[in-house]
């Protein structure tokens, strides 16, 4: 892995789960991971009830604008984790795949997205500390 890793957040409508996780990557990570969300679907919004979650943790998504999920996006990560996106992810040798199975925050209310949130701050958690090990084992 490059000194300074790349790591691509997939779900489908990318407006939930995918964008909750770059956030905290970001924060968590700084500039020493390069961090990007995408979804085979994207929503025209982040939902608000993930907006609100995040921004009791102060995290700020409220200006994210759901993406597309690009080739080019998945070709320049070296880990791709999806997130409930199906077969929709293109999947290229060299790369890193993880498939965190994470409800879905669609359509629902702030209380029902907070477990998620926590669910989804631990994963980055162990995650940030697996990506700045993975230099001194190379």
């Amino acid at each position: 892995m490059p000194d300074k890793p790349s790591v691509l957040f997939v779900c489908v409508h990318n407006a939930g789960r995918s964008q909750m996780a770059a956030a905290y990557l970001t924060h968590l990570a700084g500039d020493r991971v390069e961090v990007r969300s995408a979804g085979s679907e994207p929503a025209d919004q982040v939902n608000p009830a993930v907006v609100q979650a995040m921004a009791e943790e102060g995290i700020d998504i409220s200006t994210e604008i759901p993406k597309v999920l690009t080739i080019d996006a998945v070709q320049a990560s070296d880990v791709v984790i999806t997130m409930g996106c199906g077969d929709t992810c293109p999947v290229f040798p060299g790369k890193r795949y993880l498939d965190w199975q994470l409800d879905d925050p669609a359509g629902q209310g702030v209380d029902a997205v907070r477990p998620i949130r926590d669910e989804i701050r631990g994963r980055i958690e162990k995650l940030t500390a697996e990506l700045k090990a993975a230099p001194e084992q190379a």
